[in-house]
């Protein structure tokens, strides 16, 4: 078991999953609307599962895909984090990733929790790089990759065949690199 870590912006706590996450967890996976460029919605068992898988890796790592929450008034929102690139895509290395509930969009909360995560893989974990794999289509991701300072490398870009066959197996391949003090 590694030191588990919180991360903790002005408006937001990164924390370990808890079991109280299921129910939104599951709705926000249910939602054709946020799954639309993941080729399906989950089940609720199938949230469960990934949750669980979560909760462990988070805790056998001490990073991972944090659970995040408001801290003003405990909702939890959806989550950021990062995890090695699964070894199905043509890029190594350790990707930053967000998903939020539909009603937490339009707050700057994705971009918020991405950055402590970004500062949490280079100055903890001391990464050389992070990337960020999303949908072509996801422009939303796309313009918080790009806040971030992230650049897009489409020499990498790739079709995801884990996905279902048609528009949303095309995937961008957005980099940063760690600034040090020159």
């Amino acid at each position: 078991m590694a030191e588990f870590v919180e991360l903790v912006t002005p408006r937001l706590l990164l924390r370990q999953w808890q079991d109280g996450d299921l129910d939104r967890w599951a709705e926000l996976n249910a939602d054709p609307e946020v799954r639309r460029h993941f080729g399906s919605v989950l089940t609720r068992a199938q949230a469960a599962a990934s949750l669980e898988a979560f909760r462990v890796e988070l805790a056998e790592r001490g990073w991972g895909w944090w659970a995040v929450q408001l801290r003003d008034d405990g909702r939890f929102l959806g989550f950021a984090g990062l995890d090695p690139v699964d070894e199905e895509a043509p890029v190594e290395g350790v990707e930053a990733g967000w998903r939020l509930h539909r009603d937490a969009w339009g707050h700057g909360y994705a971009t918020e929790a991405a950055r402590a995560v970004l500062r949490y893989g280079f100055e903890e974990l001391a990464l050389p790089e992070i990337l960020a794999l999303i949908a072509a289509g996801n422009t939303p991701s796309r313009a918080v990759a790009e806040r971030l300072g992230m650049t897009h490398d489409p020499t990498v870009d790739f079709d995801d065949l884990t996905l279902p066959p048609g528009p949303h197996r095309r995937t961008v391949v957005y980099r940063t690199a760690a600034r040090h003090p020159g």
